[in-house]
């Protein structure tokens, strides 16, 4: 008797193989996938081979990897003139036929809320240049008529991306401005969500990807202090601190934000449903 034919093989092409996609991959590649990421710098993608992913060197022709993709990931951020891969690549992936492709875009397309909540219909008001960039990103990958999913993330971390070495080294300050709050995602807990949708697509789809737990950021880096036995760090009014533009755009929003869709319709149980957990989980490993 012959035995079952096995599955096919799948692709994933991530276009921009960042932090997130990099989750990702180390799902993915154990259960026999195979991971072509797309990079600028050559210095990553040797990076990317020893990692077993297969780099593609941009800028050039992404049609060869597309031919192959089964599944599309891009994480690529809009630049002053829109989606870099939208404008350079529009008439190569038109002619793509992936069974899933996901956009990862941000909470920011929200705007400010002054701490109220937001789910996946609440209107598009974005507060910020960032958040209309990603609004119109979204609604250019929607207009190529691709199995297009739009996942809405919220502030990340993980390892390497922690309050704790801020902490350690005494940089680490509490932002005080009243009312501020954010949404946060553990990276794999963004790559948990992103396997599930592949899993079951549904085109056309948006998801928020947070966890159960809005906080104050400065309530993050004082647990942050307590977990290390560390002393608390100073607080400094907003309008006293010294931030990069791109921080001081974090701040011009604040919001809830709610992640019953990807519990509903994908299954999730977060690894991470609070900072609480992720970061004593963030601890845990560096030892």
């Amino acid at each position: 008797m012959n035995s079952p034919a096995s599955p096919p093989a799948k692709t994933l092409l991530s276009i921009g193989h960042g932090y997130s996609a990099q989750a990702l991959a180390r799902r993915l590649i154990p259960q026999g996938w195979s991971v072509i990421g797309t990079t600028r710098n050559p210095a990553r993608a040797a990076a990317f081979a020893a990692d077993g992913i297969e780099p593609l060197l941009l800028p050039g022709p992404l049609a060869p990897a597309l031919a192959r993709a089964s599944h599309i990931l891009t994480s690529v951020a809009p630049d002053a003139s829109g989606d870099p891969i939208l404008r350079d690549h529009a008439e190569e992936l038109r002619a793509a036929r992936p069974d899933w492709l996901g956009y990862l875009s941000t909470t920011a397309v929200y705007g400010d809320h002054q701490g109220g909540w937001v789910d996946e219909e609440t209107p598009l008001t974005p507060a910020t240049a960032r958040g209309q960039a990603r609004v119109d990103a979204e609604r250019g990958w929607a207009a190529l008529g691709l199995p297009l999913h739009i996942f809405r993330l919220a502030g990340i971390y993980g390892p390497g991306r922690g309050p704790f070495e801020k902490v350690r080294d005494g940089t680490a300050r509490r932002i005080l401005k009243p009312g501020q709050v954010f949404s946060r995602i553990h990276v794999d807990d963004i790559a948990q969500v992103l396997v599930a949708s592949m899993q079951h697509p549904r085109p056309g789809a948006i998801y928020n990807l947070c966890d159960d737990d809005p906080a104050p950021p400065e309530d993050v880096i004082a647990h942050a202090a307590e977990l290390l036995g560390l002393p608390l760090p100073p607080a400094i009014p907003y309008d006293q601190a010294d931030l990069t533009p791109m921080a001081r755009s974090f701040y011009a929003e604040s919001k809830r934000v709610r992640n019953d869709r990807i519990k509903s319709e994908l299954g999730i149980t977060l690894l991470h449903p609070t900072y609480h957990q992720g970061l004593a989980a963030l601890l845990a490993s560096e030892s």
